[in-house]
């Protein structure tokens, strides 16, 4: 016997004024066996989400004809009936019934019965109810601290650090496995977290006091089997010239790790083992670290040495923060790793080495049309044309600082990516004429400048970006990824081409 389908989307152009009996009498289509109808469905029970689709299957037959199949569930606002002698021009003896139905965003409620009913053409009709429940778990896992995707070991005379990361589950987690195959202690670790909607792990690891090089895999499952994973190379070595430095002005691993993007902040690398940031100060008495990785302040942590306080430490058991005294200024501090050595200083921007050559809210560009010069506003948006809905405020003492948005205002994102650029702003619609790009679209870390007004491109060729290395970055917009959804405040440095995206209130 041929099975029929039905196409909901063809099926929402038909006639809503349908009939929930029999429509003919039976003269038209005569009893075969007089039955009622027969409804295997494949589940009585789903479990869904608020804001998520679920469908209602099922087998129904009927040897007389299925007229009409009817579903209703008040509290849903759903009264359906599909009316299957109007769509197919006649009864059908067997139908594979799937029906879609999305529940609101906000929807409240945790349960839910839908009645469907099956009527043939004789009148008579089965009923089945099917339990919706809103307790579904679709979501996997989230890392709200997360190992750093490169770590660095020192060698030591007990060489090894103490793991931290923190997991979340929108249910309930189930267990978490640290698998590093060459450290026989940690080969399928396990953390029960049974029940739990988040956990937070810190586990010490020792490795043999030797250069080597280990492979991380950090896993956590939740209570219905949905994972995320997280892989780690773990170098251990002798001091590193690292690659990347990162400034950290905030106080835990929970903060390293909320941002979208900016947090830790990217400083310069100008020589073998030698480093220099810059940042500025807004109160005094700010703490600050180094760190050459992002996610945590172990396993390598730059501060003061509590034996000597003219000379850092990397252990992140024992430093201290460096401390800067002075508000409203910039600092520039130079280090090296190697010898631990630093030393720090503050400094104007027009002392700078290599100053941004723009002024906010001056004559910045030529109007052909008004025959003047046009100011610029910084802003940003979902397209150019969109960023005069999105305009940074200026700070009150620092010209070269911007925030969006103003105080007192929410801006309320997503998860999801996100997709902009740092641009002037003009009201008749001109954007291009003073840029920041960033080097990296998905893991933003600085920004360029360019203008093309005043010709001010240290940093750009033609229609590609170059940094100091020499390195051609490209067209980037910015393109981060927001993991939980919220209230963000965006702040900008255009002196230090640095930005941050950080939780509000």
């Amino acid at each position: 016997m041929k099975k029929h389908f039905l196409n909901l989307a063809l099926w929402a152009l038909l006639p809503m004024s349908l009939c929930v009996t029999g429509c003919s009498d039976d003269d038209t289509y005569p009893d075969v066996d007089g039955q009622t109808p027969v409804a295997e469905m494949n589940t009585l029970h789903i479990q869904s989400a608020a804001g998520r689709t679920f469908t209602i299957e099922g087998t129904l037959t009927d040897a007389d004809g299925i007229s009409t199949i009817q579903l209703q569930c008040a509290d849903l606002y759903l009264n359906k009936t599909i009316d299957l002698i109007e769509i197919y021009g006649k009864p059908q003896t067997e139908y594979d019934l799937s029906y879609s139905f999305t529940t609101a965003n906000d929807e409240l409620g945790e349960s839910f019965t839908i009645n469907v009913t099956i009527t043939d053409v004789g009148g008579r009709s089965t009923s089945q109810e099917v339990l919706v429940t809103m307790d579904g778990d679709f979501e996997n896992p989230t890392f709200t601290v997360r190992p750093s995707s490169d770590l660095t070991v020192l060698i030591a005379a007990e060489t090894g650090f103490t793991l931290n990361f923190s997991v979340t589950d929108d249910r309930a987690l189930d267990y978490v496995t640290i698998n590093i195959p060459s450290i026989p202690e940690f080969e399928n670790f396990q953390v029960d977290a049974a029940g739990q909607s988040s956990i937070d792990v810190s586990e010490r690891i020792v490795f043999p006091s030797e250069e080597a090089t280990y492979e991380m895999t950090v896993t956590a499952v939740d209570a219905v089997g949905n994972q995320t994973v997280v892989t780690s190379t773990i170098n251990v070595s002798e001091m590193q010239n690292f690659p990347k430095m990162y400034l950290a002005d905030v106080a835990t691993t929970a903060e390293l790790n909320s941002d979208v993007f900016g947090v830790p902040m990217l400083i310069n690398h100008p020589a073998e083992y030698q480093y220099r940031a810059r940042y500025y100060n807004k109160e005094a008495g700010t703490e600050i670290f180094f760190l050459p990785q992002k996610t945590d302040f172990a396993p390598i942590c730059f501060g003061i040495d509590p034996n000597d306080e003219t000379k850092l430490t990397y252990d992140p058991e024992t430093a201290l923060p460096i401390v800067l005294d002075e508000a409203g200024v910039y600092y520039e501090i130079d280090f090296n790793v190697l010898d631990l050595t630093y030393s720090m200083r503050t400094y104007s921007v027009d002392e700078a080495t290599d100053p941004i050559n723009y002024e906010y809210g001056t004559n910045t560009f030529w109007d052909a049309n008004a025959q003047e010069y046009i100011n610029f506003y910084i802003g940003w948006g979902g397209s150019p044309q969109d960023a005069g809905n999105h305009l940074f405020v200026q700070d009150a003492d620092n010209p070269h600082l911007f925030y969006y948005p103003a105080t007192g205002e929410r801006w309320t994102q997503e998860a999801g990516e996100m997709n902009f650029i740092i641009t002037n702003y003009h009201p008749a619609g001109w954007w291009d004429n003073v840029e920041w790009r960033c080097d990296d679209s998905a893991n933003p870390e600085k920004f360029g400048y360019f203008s093309k007004a005043n010709n001010v491109n240290p940093n750009w060729e033609g229609t590609n970006q170059r940094w100091e290395d020499g390195t051609v970055v490209g067209d980037n917009w910015v393109k981060p990824v927001v993991t939980i959804g919220g209230n963000y405040r965006f702040e900008f440095d255009a002196h230090l081409g640095r930005g941050k995206i950080v939780p509000a209130n």
